[in-house]
């Protein structure tokens, strides 16, 4: 059985790789630049998800409008780890996570057909003090996933599930240091385990 509050994640030595959905506009000139730039904003908090699932369930397989592409973005452990350094859970002290840098919430897991599953994925809100690092030194790549997931979409809703799953990223427990599992788990499950 898989445990409720786990990262879960396509990473290797160095880099783990987070998923984001956005319009067209935004894909292209980040794709083109091989980083973000404009229209992308740097003045609001971006959320990165390391669920590939998750994030399939929030832009509808790159079908709601606005997250039709969906990226691949490649970047350092240390920069991943960084954040979850200064992060706050979303449900914590309400003066406590307008000050934080970054936030952390977590969500059910889902299936390929949108199921909420028994154990959560982790979301990483990066703030607007911290996005320029973010999209300067902490990204080291970017794919553009759109086509994989489309193929994927088509596969699921035509019955074909198993063919599909060769599609979705391949994910396995990220291994969290003490401190940062303190820093991300939520207080309930604290002293758990």
């Amino acid at each position: 059985m898989t445990p409720p509050f786990q990262i879960r994640a396509d990473y290797d030595a160095r880099t783990i790789v987070v998923y984001q959905a956005y319009s067209s506009a935004i894909a292209d000139a980040a794709l083109r630049a091989g980083r973000f730039v404009a229209p992308f904003s740097f003045h609001r908090m971006t959320w990165i998800k390391p669920s590939f699932m998750w994030l399939m369930h929030r832009s509808n397989w790159a079908r709601k409008p606005g997250q039709e592409r969906v990226l691949a973005v490649r970047m350092t452990r240390e920069g991943w780890e960084e954040a979850l350094s200064q992060a706050v859970l979303t449900t914590a002290d309400p003066a406590a996570v307008a000050r934080a840098a970054v936030h952390v919430q977590w969500d059910p897991e889902r299936s390929p057909r949108g199921a909420a599953l028994n154990h959560y994925s982790i979301q990483v809100g990066i703030g607007r003090h911290l996005i320029r690092t973010f999209a300067d030194d902490w990204i080291v790549g970017l794919t553009d996933l759109t086509p994989q997931v489309r193929k994927a979409s088509t596969l699921i809703q035509t019955g074909r599930a198993a063919k599909a799953q060769r599609l979705i990223p391949v994910e396995r427990v990220y291994p969290m240091v003490r401190t940062l599992e303190s820093v991300v788990s939520p207080r309930w499950m604290k002293g758990t385990a």
